[in-house]
């Protein structure tokens, strides 16, 4: 298996883990919390997500390119010497942004509630619960980019699952011991939810030091066995990293930027549509609830575009356009590969799956909504794989372009659309958006690296097919089991018509490019282990 196959895998398993525990604690959380603490934990995450990505300023990331950089020419001093600067300037930029968010929480929550006095005080008092998390997960960050520089993806996959696991058990926790024992105040609880991003921060310091405490003798011997350094200073490092990192802030604060837009005009819309009863709940339906199941597939370009990176940095570095090309070609016929089945198996089974995870209450139009979500879905996890790709050959200012259009497309339509469709013209802006960021990133790599689409678009094709083939395959179950079962007003039977849904649709896709031989030439030989299983069918 190559290298950035086993990357990948490695990677996405991690992340895939972290965003699915993400999206399981949902359930309850929502539960125990209702329309109200949901719509109030949603509004303070964004402008969290947004100066986290900011006080980053895309450096851990960049760090990565920096050190493969480094690496590949022998050079191991450079990239131990930008982990430590790195380090300090993260730290220092956690600090600024904590001020930040903190004082100017309550300015923000006016931006979004307007006058609701009761409102912006509870929603001031969240968003400066959650800004303590940007004092420890910046300077945590470059730790996980040097190791992924190293193109060893394990410590970022396991701390990113231990810091999932310990944000969840003290949210959940937290929530139940103030909400539901104490019967205190909903806005305390949920203030205390959002200070677990802090306490998940710290536990992932706690496995990277081990992970860096247990490799760092390998390091020291590559530093002792090392003939040459290009002995940069400071300055020319950060000169060079910046150089690199400034798109870098585009990629991780592409999605918050879209639902940031929402957050400052949804609830202003759908008052001015006369829709303000339908408003209540829809935001964190869409931006919070409906976003963590869709995130499921879309995890799987993150990881991909993570693992990618320092392969294709390398390739564009030694000027190898060959394995260049191949690597972009794997790269996007694995992502048409996993997603786009992904995306639209959930858009078809939308109800079903947003009555089992978060109850049959309003139903119909929550899961609606999440139906028109799921294909957003696609272009979120494109767009990430493609920044990826242009910042590894070098036209990471593109981003910059790419994005910006997309942001003003949703900030044109989004007021319009939401007073034409009603809740789900949101969903629409957004779509439109990250697709024309999507289709610029596409022109700009075909046309610097001379790329060959024919294979990808036959394969994506291919890849269409077998899709539309599964979906009518779904929807024949669904269909079927709703003759006798009621998943709109029951969530048990929601849960049994989702589970003989997905799993008809998932071994139907399985069966279909196994025979294909798509699998087998996308992942090679490495899925012998399957042969026992498929042959016979």
């Amino acid at each position: 298996m190559s290298k950035i196959l086993k990357g990948t895998l490695l990677l996405t398993a991690g992340t895939f883990l972290s965003k699915f525990l993400g999206m399981i604690y949902t359930v309850p959380f929502e539960n125990m919390v209702g329309e109200e603490g949901t719509d109030l934990f949603s509004i303070a995450y964004i402008p969290y997500t947004i100066l986290l990505s900011l006080s980053s300023m895309g450096v851990p990331v960049a760090v990565s390119k920096f050190v493969s950089k480094y690496n590949s020419l022998g050079d191991y001093e450079t990239g131990r010497r930008m982990l430590s600067a790195g380090i300090k300037l993260m730290a220092i930029m956690g600090v600024l942004a904590f001020l930040f968010l903190f004082f100017s929480a309550e300015r923000i929550a006016m931006q979004t509630f307007g006058s609701n006095e009761e409102l912006v005080k509870d929603g001031a008092m969240v968003i400066r619960m959650v800004s303590f998390a940007l004092l420890v997960i910046p300077p945590m960050s470059i730790t996980r980019g040097f190791f992924q520089g190293y193109e060893s993806m394990a410590p970022t996959a396991v701390s990113q699952v231990v810091e999932q696991i310990v944000r969840i058990i003290f949210l959940l926790a937290s929530v139940f011991v103030i909400y539901q024992m104490l019967e205190g105040p909903l806005p305390q609880a949920i203030g205390f939810a959002t200070f677990a991003a802090f306490i998940g921060g710290i536990a992932s310091c706690v496995v990277l030091y081990r992970y860096w405490r247990k490799r760092k003798p390998y390091l020291d011997r590559q530093l002792e066995e090392q003939e040459y350094t290009y002995g940069l200073t400071t300055k020319e490092m950060f000169k060079e990293l910046f150089s690199y990192a400034g798109p870098f802030i585009l990629v991780g604060i592409a999605t918050p930027l879209y639902q940031v837009v929402d957050q400052f005009t949804f609830y202003k819309a759908m008052q001015a549509a006369g829709l303000s009863e339908e408003a209540k709940g829809a935001f964190s339906a869409i931006n919070f609830l409906s976003h963590k199941l869709v995130m499921i597939p879309v995890t799987l370009g993150i990881g991909l575009s993570l693992a990618l990176l320092p392969a294709i940095t390398q390739s564009f570095t030694k000027n190898n356009m060959k394995q260049l090309n191949n690597q972009v070609n794997q790269a996007l016929q694995i992502v048409a590969l996993l997603i786009i089945p992904a995306v639209v198996g959930l858009s078809v089974v939308a109800i079903e799956a947003y009555g089992t995870f978060y109850g049959v209450d309003k139903v119909e139009f929550k899961g609606n909504l999440l139906r028109w979500y799921a294909p957003v879905g696609l272009f979120l996890a494109l767009y990430t794989v493609t920044s990826s790709i242009l910042q590894g050959i070098n036209r990471q200012n593109f981003a910059v372009i790419s994005l910006g259009t997309g942001i003003l497309l949703k900030i044109s339509l989004n007021t319009w659309f939401i007073m034409m469709f009603g809740a789900k013209g949101a969903i629409i802006a957004t779509g439109v958006g990250v697709a024309a960021a999507v289709i610029l990133n596409l022109w700009r790599i075909f046309s610097a690296i001379e790329f060959s689409y024919k294979q990808l678009y036959k394969r994506t094709l291919l890849v269409m097919i077998l899709t539309a083939i599964m979906a009518l395959c779904v929807f024949l179950v669904k269909w079927l089991m709703m003759l006798f079962l009621n998943p709109i007003e029951n969530r048990l039977d929601a849960l049994v018509v989702l589970i003989f849904s997905i799993g008809t649709g998932g071994i139907v896709y399985l069966v279909l490019i196994y025979k294909t031989t798509l699998l087998e030439r996308l992942l090679g030989g490495r899925i012998r282990v399957l042969d026992k299983f498929l042959k016979r069918t």
